[in-house]
């Protein structure tokens, strides 16, 4: 039996992330960066996508306007539907492990991952693009496109497509006080899609708001990611993007992280946040919810 288009596209990211060598680190024998990834869809007219505008910035794009700048078409010449595919790469459990014990600088798997991890996401854009448009769809990566822009204000850098919004928008998952997205697979991972005009079945926003995953929010005295922060970016009011920012910049510069490592690379990823708190690799809340249920 021949699988859906839904399938065939969760079929090709997996396999990607599965035998490509882009997801491995070849000075480190190897080493597979990311774990099996999490594929989701949306709708690429769903109404979040115009509610961003409001809730980031009215720069950020709509799906539909995404495909049809890269295409240097008006909105409404692009196809009458459109899709997204949004996926969610979840560090490796050995990677998370080594960041665990970390208290001022991230663990040198957790650097690697984030600076030659993302190369691999924008490979793996770029391979669906490809695969799609070869099949004779319109698609886009707009990550991967001269539009993609990063701002910054008062509260800190904004972009004008937010992988993690996309990521909810297509039922991945919920905010958490950190910031980050809390999917099945937790908060430790990095998010990637794209957008097309081959006709997918939108998954469903099981979620009842927007940080429903983070125990927090539930309600729960858990204070873990405050905990974890060394900058102090995170508090009960939520996470200071400045003071983060300010703080990976500050070690990415420091002698105390670049001794030693294998690369040159220039973004680290802090993450101690994402590891070694109840949401690092779980929805933290289904146990909660399953003692209340019983």
């Amino acid at each position: 039996m021949q699988p859906s288009p839904a399938q065939f596209i969760e079929q090709q990211i997996k396999e990607f992330v599965r035998t490509n060598p882009a997801n491995r680190l070849s000075f480190r024998n190897s080493y597979a960066m990311w774990a099996e990834p999490l594929v989701k869809f949306a709708n690429g007219d769903d109404p979040i996508f115009t509610e961003y505008k409001n809730i980031i910035s009215p720069v950020h794009l709509t799906p539909r306007e995404a495909l049809a700048k890269a295409y240097d078409k008006n909105p409404e010449d692009v196809p009458e539907h459109l899709s997204v595919i949004s996926w969610i790469l979840p560090v490796a459990e050995e990677t998370r492990k080594s960041n665990r014990t970390q208290v001022d600088v991230p663990s040198r798997l957790w650097s690697h991952t984030r600076w030659y991890g993302e190369q691999s996401n924008e490979e793996l854009r770029a391979c669906v693009v490809e695969l799609l448009t070869k099949m004779g769809y319109m698609t886009v990566a707009p990550v991967l496109r001269p539009y993609f822009q990063l701002y910054a204000n008062e509260k800190g850098l904004y972009s004008n497509w937010s992988e993690r919004h996309i990521a909810y928008a297509a039922g991945h998952g919920t905010f958490s006080l950190s910031d980050g997205l809390i999917t099945e697979c937790g908060v430790a991972h990095r998010c990637g899609s794209v957008v097309t005009s081959l006709i997918l079945p939108p998954s469903r926003r099981t979620a009842k708001g927007p940080y429903s995953n983070c125990l927090f929010y539930l309600g729960v005295n858990c204070r873990a990611c405050i905990d974890r922060c060394p900058a102090g970016a995170i508090t009960e009011k939520g996470h200071d993007k400045n003071k983060c920012q300010q703080y990976c910049t500050d070690i990415s510069l420091s002698s105390a992280l670049k001794d030693g490592y294998d690369n040159d690379n220039s973004i680290v990823g802090c993450g101690l946040c994402q590891t070694r708190v109840p949401c690092e690799f779980q929805n933290p809340t289904k146990k909660k919810m399953k003692k209340k249920e019983e």
